[in-house]
């Protein structure tokens, strides 16, 4: 079937709008990663049964559908595929309801992360995981990745927050699994083997997330560390003061300090390696707390008093252009996600310095110090001999420390080479087959996560090429 002949099929089989002029598709084209690929077309269903009639549509045309929120994916899981249609779902970004009592809110996918933690405020309620990309990327998008964030730390991914979805198989049937309950035994819980699928599975539709009551006061501090080789010490000091209440623990190193202060009018010194925090507390409590947080740093060598931000969001709403602060300096460059157990910390810090002065690149390094859970970026274009190699000791390297290979960003199209070597061959092929009973033909997001393409005949995958989306948050 000619172009054209698709086209005109999918129009004829949705109610939502479909665009395939090469203007109106072009921003389809890419997500935050390096890779690109123009798709066919990009269709907005309308309601769940649209996105039924689309499934069924793309089963018979044998066609790919690639499901995508706010394009705001680091590993290429938002790239199309050559001859797919993008389902923009980022449309879908009601909220649906909220139970207090329940401390459940049903939203649509495409609600944004941080539009629904401004619409809790009035309810005394919150939804705790917050992503660097939180003030664009979707909520469908974070539970298609697991995304987490700095809250991490005390409150877990996204997954811990996931109580049920509602989504469009790759079979075209409408499924709904997970109950609004605190606890339930029958049989494995469906919904968590959806959450991390970046798409592949099924077209979400409706999330049910659980959501946690608001502290009263959340303050930021900065610790500005005078020696790089105390990083370690002073996030296991830190992680050691059980009183401090402390909700998140980040790192920048001084590379990442020095082109964020570029940014942040003054608000972060640049040149030295950098903790932000996050206590939470009570207007009373708060300053017999601090108290106790200043006297515990003042053992972590710091070379000033911490800088304290009176509302932690505004911290980490600046620390989340930490991406864009490199990709101004630096431009595209290998950005990497990883986690290792606690007790090696200080052994993958080694591994990426090692690297970097091997390889003769620069090394820049931030993320979840607090779970061991980085974001080491190495100065070489992604996709090349150089950058390639860089990632491959690095995803080695963290495997052979009991590591992972993606804390938070997903896999997509850039680490799927790797999953069998964290999986092993026997959870891989359950993955595989899992993958085969939701979406037989393989048409939902194809060439993403699995390490081989499941699915009766499979289409072809872009190469990695094409500009950097550039301007995007990191998580």
């Amino acid at each position: 079937m000619d172009r054209d002949a698709t086209i005109r099929g999918l129009t004829n089989a949705v109610r939502g709008p479909v665009h395939a002029a090469p203007e109106a598709i072009e921003r389809y084209s890419r997500d935050a990663s390096h890779l690109s690929c123009r798709p066919l077309a990009a269709v907005q269903p309308l309601d769940p049964d649209d996105v039924v009639a689309l499934v069924g549509w793309a089963r018979r045309s044998r066609t790919p559908l690639v499901p995508r929120g706010a394009g705001s994916s680091l590993d290429g899981e938002s790239v199309p595929v050559p001859g797919s249609v993008v389902v923009d779902m980022s449309g879908w970004n009601a909220i649906l309801g909220v139970d207090p009592e329940d401390r459940t809110a049903r939203v649509g996918p495409g609600l944004v992360n941080l539009e629904l933690h401004r619409a809790l405020r009035p309810y005394g309620l919150f939804f705790p995981p917050n992503p660097g990309s939180w003030t664009v990327s979707t909520l469908g998008g974070n539970v298609a990745t697991n995304a987490s964030g700095p809250r991490s730390y005390r409150y877990g991914p996204t997954r811990a927050w996931v109580r049920g979805l509602e989504l469009v198989l790759g079979t075209g049937e409408r499924l709904r699994c997970g109950r609004p309950v605190r606890k339930r035994s029958v049989g494995p819980e469906l919904a968590g083997l959806f959450v991390g699928s970046e798409g592949t599975l099924g077209i979400f539709t409706e999330l049910t997330l659980g959501l946690a009551p608001a502290p009263e006061r959340r303050v930021g501090l900065v610790l500005r560390l005078a020696d790089p080789g105390s990083v370690s010490a002073a996030a296991t000091t830190l992680r050691a003061g059980g009183d401090l209440r402390l909700s998140s623990l980040e790192l920048l190193d001084a590379r990442c300090t020095t082109e964020l202060a570029r940014l942040s009018s003054g608000r972060i010194a640049p040149g030295a390696p950098t903790l932000l925090v996050e206590v939470e507390t009570t207007q009373a409590q708060e300053g017999v707390l601090l108290e106790r947080f200043l006297e515990v740093s003042r053992g972590l060598g710091l070379r000033e008093e911490p800088g304290v931000y009176p509302d932690a969001d505004e911290l980490w709403t600046l620390r989340g252009r930490s991406s864009e602060a490199l990709d101004r300096a630096f431009g595209p460059r290998v950005r990497e996600d990883v986690a290792v157990p606690v007790s090696r910390l200080s052994e993958l810090l080694a591994l990426v310095e090692r690297l970097a002065r091997e390889r003769g690149v620069e090394a820049f390094v931030y993320g979840h110090i607090g779970e061991a859970s980085l974001h080491p970026n190495f100065g070489a274009a992604p996709g090349s001999a150089l950058g390639e190699q860089l990632r491959h000791e690095l995803l080695d390297g963290v495997l052979a420390l009991g590591g992972t290979i993606s804390s938070e960003h997903g896999i997509g199209l850039v680490k799927r080479a790797w999953v069998e070597a964290e999986l092993g061959p026997v959870a891989t092929s359950l993955l595989s087959a899992w993958k085969r009973a939701c979406d037989p033909d393989g048409i939902l997001n194809p060439g993403k996560l699995y390490p081989v393409d499941s699915g009766a005949s499979p289409p072809p995958v872009p190469s990695p090429s094409g500009p950097e989306a550039g301007r995007t948050p990191t998580r």
